[in-house]
């Protein structure tokens, strides 16, 4: 009986822990997306390095996910069987809380695992990846393309300028070109059509125009010189692209190890070691706190006697978001050496987790007991006297009308 009742309570954890999980991060996802769509674009680069991007950001943003994911899979299939009559039933054959959180404690110490190898090992590179994206958009190693209908740059003494462009920038419409040589020399050109060509010359490119003029100056020359031509090749020298850096010039870039590492270095400059040591430890009690999100869950699950109310959901949610931000300050303040890195983000977390154990408690072996009892009456009486005002607001209004 006891195997099928895990059975039973791990499918209920499953199906909205996976939906939460993936809504929370396919959301925070789209949001990004955006941002880079518009990022990539006003750089000129291949639309398809977005995909790149957000695929380096998925692993920052399953470690979000994952503890809420957790939290709101155990507390939605708890809070289920609550309502259904079957957590009594549960009970009253004699099966505690405490045997009742076998599965989801399963699932906690598999995520929290998971987590860890996330945050400590894959993020760190995926950081990386993503940070080298963004410089070599900027650098242009990408390829970037021509930015249309502005003055672009290619290297000191050439400006070029089209009205459009196909092909990720490779075949322009509407050129026009200035190149100026060291001696005062000058070239101007417009042309219908251009397209770049490689060369043996991975320094150097053609741009071959079509349907132009040229205007050629020197300062030997009386008067420009003006042709018209059918086909011109401009060779261009490609600018020198700096080498992206290395990994671990952020401490966010680096793995647990390495943080170990650099943390009790001696070498290491004071400020750096802070650093170090406020986002080891944050990465650590983000990890730590999975283990009590089983209890949180539970807590919040289980609505008062002939009650249906969700308002534990929104405290659950409200509760993790707001211990995330305060860790987020906490290290913050321990990289500045305000506080000691340690208190700064463990004290958060005994306080968070008295807080948890309190609650589990009041529901687990009180009689009666409702750890968001309080709130749930507040919330009952507001609810009441928001839906007087409106009742007596629609008398009115129907007074009024006859």
């Amino acid at each position: 009986m006891a195997t099928r009742i895990d059975r039973y309570l791990a499918k209920l954890i499953f199906v909205p822990l996976m939906t939460t999980l993936t809504l929370a991060a396919m959301l925070l996802l789209l949001d990004k997306m955006l941002r880079l769509f518009d990022f990539v674009v006003t750089e000129g680069g291949p639309i398809g390095v977005v995909w790149q991007m957000l695929a380096n950001l998925i692993p920052e943003y399953l470690s979000l996910g994952i503890p809420i994911g957790l939290l709101l899979g155990i507390l939605l299939a708890f809070r289920r069987i609550a309502l259904s009559s079957e957590l009594d039933s549960l009970r009253a054959v004699g099966l505690s809380y405490g045997r009742l959180l076998r599965v989801p404690y399963m699932y906690a110490i598999g995520l929290a695992l998971v987590n860890l190898a996330i945050v400590g090992f894959v993020q760190p590179y995926a950081r990386y990846a993503y940070e080298g994206l963004r410089f070599e958009l900027r650098s242009g190693a990408l390829g970037a393309s021509i930015k249309v209908g502005e003055f672009n740059n290619l290297g000191k003494r050439m400006t070029l300028r089209v009205d459009r462009s196909d092909d990720e920038g490779r075949h322009l419409h509407g050129v026009f070109i200035r190149a100026e040589s060291r001696d005062g020399r000058t070239l101007a050109a417009t042309a219908d059509l251009g397209t770049f060509l490689a060369t043996d010359d991975p320094d150097t490119i053609i741009l071959r125009l079509s349907n132009g003029r040229l205007v050629h100056t020197a300062p030997s020359y009386r008067a420009p010189r003006v042709l018209s031509f059918q086909s011109h090749d401009i060779p261009i020298d490609l600018p020198t692209i700096e080498t992206f850096r290395g990994r671990g010039d952020g401490n966010q870039e680096l793995t647990i190890p390495e943080l170990v590492r650099i943390g009790k270095s001696d070498n290491a400059p004071e400020r750096l070691r802070d650093e170090i040591r406020s986002n080891f430890h944050f990465r650590m009690v983000e990890v730590v706190m999975m283990l009590l999100l089983p209890l949180l869950a539970v807590a919040l699950a289980v609505p008062p006697k002939r009650s249906t109310s969700g308002l534990g959901i929104f405290v659950g949610i409200v509760m993790i978001v707001t211990y995330h931000k305060i860790n987020q300050y906490a290290e913050q303040m321990g990289a500045q050496d305000r506080f000691d890195p340690v208190l700064a983000l463990w004290v958060p977390f005994a306080i968070f987790a008295a807080i948890i154990l309190r609650m589990y408690w009041t529901l687990a072996h009180k009689p009666g007991g409702q750890p968001i009892g309080a709130l749930e009456r507040a919330f009952a009486k507001a609810g009441s006297a928001v839906g007087r005002i409106f009742r007596f607001g629609g008398k009115r209004r129907a007074v009024a009308a006859e």
